[in-house]
């Protein structure tokens, strides 16, 4: 009996693995197959109903949550009005000898104007996403379909009909398919024959508004997108094509359009299912975009116009054969390098956040470690992220290197799944583990490793737009200072993970404070350092192992903290641990031979 019940459990174990194990090769270049032909995922009624957002708190309410005084005291240090901390044009004026007020404009409040009305809150749009709007009383339900307006909380399926542009609504008990004319596409058949971008889309005025996946785009004045203390009540047409509506767009000078959307609370970026207008041939020219149709949610029309000019872009850089070393230029060529910690992306989202969405070029020193079985023929994987310090050396983590296995780099790319012509990718030829690393029960210590890269006469990355190095920190950096955390969030074995590169703000947290009894107790050292958030949230979760954390000093980004560990992923009173990057510096420096 004993033995029928080992062997049944070994054949779940079994089972199990292989279940887990199927998600491994989602990064594996989709784009690259991706067509309109293709079965694509379609959101059903069932999958409405159990979405988890319609059945929990749509919003963050501050005002229902004592506000802690550990966060108060480190976001106000100094208590000063310059610069101004009051957010959307709020007015500061000084409060005793360390304190002050901020004056806030109607509909703001909050002690820096950051609080906007709360008005998305659970059940106020029944199944359906809860949009921002400039005028009283400041939101929208956009449905579901076939859940129906106002509140979007009765359903009606083919009545009236949803399709577009004279498609045929073919009812599937709660579910529908819009059988399209000739010509025309999308769930609802409100893509026409010409809607189709030029150069990299900046001009696309279109009307697709689902992803590459078939995901649903967000309506970019979603309370999902905007940013905590962004002005959500001005106008959102602008010249970047935003406004009150889901269609794909590129604002920021992606390769192709693209849009939010949602899975879950997780809020989540990716390109379109848009065609490329063909080249031109003399003929007319395609209107990128075609002529405008009413927006995808059938209720509510919105009509937007096509511009007329396109975006032409210079042709990025190259990418690197990992297995040949980087052969400089013969001709004369600026030095590289020079300076660091400066970036210079393309375009920069003002207005939206999540810290899920990074500009190209905005985190430049951002690397992609990854590795595969030595000498063997298989593909490799990401496993961690790491920083690039000089044009042959990356910083990481000590957890991420294995002995035994084939390791390269890929830098100046946005994406995992994608083959991106700014990436360099790099082989490494050398991986450098501190000498005192170690692992316990509790925490990782001397969490910190250097990778050389291969290359030629001290050359190996190239600096471009997007590759470039961060700079080593000059000192301590005061704790409550915002930093910034970034990485795909992904690894070989997450279901979860994003094959985007992802940014959030995080803020340092003191060592007295960390070591509390309730948080990390006497697990830490002066090797380590917490940031996050201690009512949970906003966790290098959002970042990788080995990624940087990167903060303003002297007007630059330098890499003080490396991601080290934590306990689980935004749990309250559980901020992530980083490897303090001013207690290895002579450490990295003896490594890195750098020149005096």
């Amino acid at each position: 009996m004993k033995l029928k019940l080992l062997l049944i459990f070994l054949l779940l174990a079994v089972l199990l693995i292989t279940t887990e194990s199927k998600p491994k090769d989602k990064h594996k270049d989709k784009h690259r197959s991706r067509g309109h032909g293709r079965e694509k995922k379609k959101q059903k009624f069932e999958d409405i109903i159990e979405d988890i957002i319609f059945k929990e708190s749509s919003d963050d309410d501050d005002e229902d949550q004592p506000f802690l005084d550990w966060l108060r005291d480190l976001q106000d240090l100094h208590g000063e009005c310059t610069p101004n901390p009051c957010l959307n044009n709020g007015v500061c004026k000084k409060k005793g000898r360390r304190g002050y007020k901020c004056d806030c404009p109607e509909p703001f409040k909050g002690r820096k104007c950051e609080k906007g009305p709360k008005v998305c809150r659970k059940g106020v749009c029944g199944w359906g996403e809860c949009v921002l709007t400039s005028t009283a009383p400041f939101y929208e339900c956009k449905c579901k379909y076939p859940f129906q307006p106002p509140d979007c909380k009765r359903y009606s399926v083919c009545q009236p009909n949803p399709c577009r542009n004279g498609g045929q609504c073919v009812q599937e008990g709660n579910d529908f398919d819009c059988q399209c004319p000739e010509g025309f596409r999308g769930r609802f058949c409100h893509v026409g024959p010409n809607d189709c971008y030029v150069g990299d889309g900046e001009s696309y005025r279109g009307n697709v508004s689902e992803t590459d996946d078939g995901f649903d785009c967000l309506y970019w004045n979603s309370h999902f997108i905007l940013e905590n203390g962004a002005d959500p009540f001005n106008s959102f047409e602008d010249d970047d094509g935003l406004g009150p509506h889901n269609f794909c767009r590129n604002p920021d000078g992606e390769p192709k359009p693209w849009c939010f959307y949602r899975r879950g609370r997780r809020l989540l970026w990716d390109y379109c299912d848009v065609n490329k207008c063909p080249e031109p041939t003399g003929g007319p020219k395609p209107t990128t975009g075609g002529p405008p149709t009413p927006a995808v949610d059938p209720t509510s029309p919105i009509i937007l116009f096509p511009t007329e000019t396109a975006k032409t872009t210079s042709a990025p850089q190259p990418s690197q054969d990992p297995s040949s070393p980087v052969v400089p230029t013969s001709s004369p060529a600026p030095k590289q390098f020079e300076t660091c910690g400066v970036a210079q992306p393309k375009k920069v989202l003002t207005r939206i956040f999540g810290g899920l969405k990074v500009s190209p070029g905005a985190v430049p020193w951002q690397v992609s470690v990854q590795q595969k079985p030595k000498n063997s023929n298989m593909a490799y994987s990401h496993i961690c992220g790491g920083v690039l310090i000089e044009s042959c050396w990356v910083l990481t983590a000590g957890h991420c290197i294995e002995k035994n296995k084939d390791m390269q780099v890929v830098m100046g790319s946005l994406s995992l799944s994608t083959n991106d012509p700014s990436a360099q990718v790099i082989g490494v030829e050398n991986a450098i583990v501190h000498e005192n690393y170690r692992e316990t029960s509790t925490a990782v210590y001397n969490d910190i490793a250097l990778l050389r890269l291969r290359g030629t006469n001290g050359v190996c990355a190239n600096e471009t737009q997007f590759v470039k190095t961060a700079c080593l920190p000059s000192g301590q950096i005061s704790d409550g200072t915002e930093c910034t955390i970034s990485g795909w969030g992904a690894t070989e074995d997450s279901n979860y993970g994003s094959n985007h590169l992802l940014e959030a703000n995080v803020l340092l947290i003191s060592q007295t404070k960390c070591s509390e009894p309730t948080i990390y107790g006497n697990a830490l050292n002066n090797g380590m350092f917490c940031a996050g958030y201690l009512q949970g949230g906003v966790d290098s979760c959002q970042g990788d192992s080995g990624g940087p954390l990167t903060c303003k000093q002297n007007g630059t980004s330098v890499v003080y903290g490396v991601v080290s560990w934590g306990d689980q992923c935004g749990k309250e009173n559980k901020p992530g641990v980083y490897s303090r990057v001013t207690n290895f510096l002579n450490w990295i420096k003896s490594k890195t031979q750098v020149p005096a």
